[in-house]
């Protein structure tokens, strides 16, 4: 999914054909802004897992402020379902949650993932 640019982005190995995308706005130390996603590796094009976000100005993003802290999960390219994780919090408390949730559960996203694709590895 396209994503508007964030003012720092980073990506992460999570194992050999998955990575963990992170992009984020600050100001004066404060979240502004997040994402924290998971994404694998099918042929050439890397496809969306799960996705944590904070950005109340789009109108798929979510505000952890007032939403809570969600998960995207997607499927065969498609968001197919948001799932609360957890109830509101400030975007620099829901920022490091998410990191350290998928961090957490990032080899389970992935094995669920291949298993719905019928990846072969």
């Amino acid at each position: 999914m396209p994503t508007r640019e964030y003012d720092r982005v980073f990506t992460t190995p999570v194992g050999f054909h998955a990575r963990r995308r992170i992009g984020f706005d600050t100001d004066r130390g404060r979240v502004t802004r997040f994402v924290v996603q998971l994404e694998y590796l099918v042929g050439d094009v890397w496809m969306d897992v799960v996705r944590f976000d904070h950005d109340p100005e789009s109108n798929r993003g979510h505000d952890v402020t007032k939403d809570g802290v969600h998960v995207d999960v997607y499927r065969d390219g498609k968001l197919i379902r948001t799932e609360e994780i957890f109830p509101p919090m400030s975007p620099n408390d829901a920022f490091t949650f998410a990191e350290e949730h998928l961090a957490e559960h990032a080899k389970r996203y992935s094995e669920r993932f291949v298993r719905w694709h019928g990846i072969d590895r």
